[in-house]
């Protein structure tokens, strides 16, 4: 007479690397979570969650499930496809790409997710004044149309005078 085992479910392989949308899904729970100015611990606190628990989120070493996401939602104050927003608002394109993953480096590209843009972004939510907050704006989008008339290659430098006219500087 044979012996017979109990049926097992087929477990899932452990994989070396994580899945890119669970890459993808952390990255923006991080993004959130420091646009808030939130600790890993305060959020885990939130979701009832450890911080250790909370980086392997944002690692996305381990995946986040469908509640806890409606959860995280709730306290990082987004909609749920936010966190599976791969597309920079200002930046979108005119034809979306459909379902092909975009490369590893487009991950690591992306100004959102870079400590630089983030400090900047809390540091502007720190000005208590609109009127400031709207200049300190004005200001940053002067300066980025002002790059654009900067010429690489060229010797001169378009400049703007003390009367806000152009000149050109020549080196």
């Amino acid at each position: 007479m044979a012996q017979s085992r109990p049926l097992r479910r087929p477990t899932r392989q452990k994989a070396e690397q994580p899945d890119p949308v669970d890459v993808q899904v952390g990255a923006r729970i991080r993004l959130r979570r420091n646009m808030l100015g939130m600790s890993q611990e305060r959020l885990g606190e939130a979701i009832g969650l450890t911080f250790q628990q909370v980086q392997k989120y944002e690692r996305g070493a381990n995946r986040v499930g469908a509640s806890r996401l409606l959860e995280l939602s709730r306290v990082l104050d987004v909609p749920v496809p936010f966190f599976f927003d791969d597309v920079d608002p200002v930046r979108a394109p005119a034809i979306p790409g459909g379902f092909a993953e975009p490369p590893a480096e487009a991950y690591e590209a992306d100004p959102l997710r870079k400590r630089e843009t983030i400090e900047l972004i809390e540091a502007y939510y720190a000005i208590i004044d609109p009127a400031v907050r709207r200049r300190l704006q004005e200001l940053a989008k002067a300066l980025g149309s002002q790059a654009e008339l900067i010429q690489p290659n060229s010797s001169a430098v378009a400049t703007v005078g003390r009367r806000g006219r152009r000149r050109q500087d020549r080196s």
